[in-house]
């Protein structure tokens, strides 16, 4: 693994993920990852023997959190950004996956370009939650584009999914829970079935703001709810649960 030191370009930082010595190039003033990208990492069941494709890679955090927990075998990371998908090709440069990691620059919508149909065994998305026209721009152009859902953005993505996911493959996202009904419509719309699903709540007296689920390509529809995911405690202080995903030291209970 190179120190990455003459990797990084003007206005990026070089980030320690404090996992496995993984380490992430990111834009100091664009989008960077958040906590959805840690717990959609965390939620996905990918086997260690798996091909996987990741829609929108952006900087490739999820991949690498993948990775770092022993998840997933090979990866496509597709990213429409020329310039986050070159700083994503040093990002696995400089931790030395060229083997593992593909960055792949182009759109979703045009995955049979590289992939073909039947190929891979999961697909992880972490899709833009704006909905156009409903909320505010953001005048930095990458994080605009990270953020806003483009039109037909959900039915695309899916589309190309469903594609190239194997039999019974399994696609995992995050996105709003105030959104989650017009996602599982979309899901079924394109023939993966939802499955599993997780609230995420930022305390436990308020209203859940994520979901995590699981849908799987051709199955039957039976649905199974997951346990609800607390972040904070009521002083603001990550759950045990939390603790755990980010490897941190738990309190005794």
């Amino acid at each position: 693994m190179m120190n990455g030191k003459e990797w990084i370009h003007e206005n990026e930082t070089l980030e320690d993920l404090q996992l496995n010595g993984l380490k992430l190039l990111q834009k100091k003033d664009g989008f960077r990852f958040g906590m959805d990208s840690v717990l959609l990492a965390h939620f996905a069941s990918i086997r260690p023997d798996e091909t996987v494709a990741d829609f929108g890679t952006g900087s490739g955090i999820i991949p690498l959190l993948l990775i770092g927990r022993g998840k997933g075998k090979h990866f496509f990371c597709i990213e429409i950004q020329k310039e986050l998908a070159e700083m994503a090709d040093r990002t696995v440069r400089i931790n030395s996956l060229e083997e593992r990691m593909e960055i792949i620059c182009g759109d979703v919508a045009d995955t049979e370009l590289w992939l073909p149909s039947c190929s891979v065994d999961s697909v992880v998305c972490n899709p833009p939650y704006g909905i156009p026209g409903k909320v505010l721009a953001s005048p930095n152009e990458t994080r605009a584009i990270s953020r806003s859902q483009q039109e037909n953005a959900l039915d695309r993505f899916f589309h190309s999914a469903f594609r190239i996911l194997k039999g019974k493959g399994r696609i995992f996202l995050v996105y709003p829970a105030s959104q989650m009904f017009s996602m599982m419509i979309q899901l079924r719309k394109n023939h993966l079935e939802p499955k599993r699903f997780r609230l995420v709540y930022p305390y436990i007296n308020r209203p859940a703001n994520l979901v995590l689920l699981e849908a799987v390509k051709d199955a039957r529809p039976t649905l199974h709810p997951l346990p609800p995911l607390i972040i904070y405690e009521d002083n603001q202080i990550l759950t045990n649960e939390l603790k755990s995903v980010y490897h941190i030291k738990q309190n005794p209970v």
